[in-house]
């Protein structure tokens, strides 16, 4: 019978999980494309964790390319205008592939990107991630994707 029980209560752990897997806490290393989330309001450098929601909820954030830097795995952590321009040739073009917006002119939208910290880096990480946000600041409803 004990059996039994815990394989239902192990059942509303997964269940529940799945149903409000859009408004848990998860690592901003864990973000997918289409996926929308709180800006982190930290200042620190490092951004472990962003909290998520479903797109037609209220949100800061909506991400739009998730990615590999081409450094080589050896590659010593690159200077932050090396790691920019790879970062800018990821995002600009897909910012544009996914929302159908022009970065360099839209007044409303621009982006923003998550990249390895340097001990990241030091461990093989070479994610990058970009996502976008309104110029101002300001939380949204709704998708930006076309």
């Amino acid at each position: 019978m004990r059996n039994f029980i815990g394989i239902g209560i192990l059942a509303v752990v997964l269940i529940g999980g799945f149903i409000f897997r859009d408004f848990l806490t998860g690592n901003a290393g864990d973000l997918q494309v289409g996926q929308c989330f709180d800006l982190p309001t930290s200042s620190s450098e490092t951004i472990d964790d962003v909290q998520h929601h479903p797109c037609d909820q209220t949100h800061g954030g909506e991400v739009f390319f998730v990615g590999t830097s081409t450094a080589a795995k050896d590659a010593s952590y690159p200077a932050d205008d090396v790691l920019a321009f790879e970062v800018f040739g990821f995002c600009d073009a897909s910012f544009t592939a996914y929302s159908g917006k022009d970065s360099d002119t839209d007044l409303e939208w621009t982006y923003g990107y998550f990249v390895p910290t340097s001990d990241g880096w030091a461990d093989g990480d070479r994610g990058i991630i970009c996502y976008a946000a309104k110029v101002d600041g300001t939380t949204t409803t709704g998708s930006i994707k076309q």
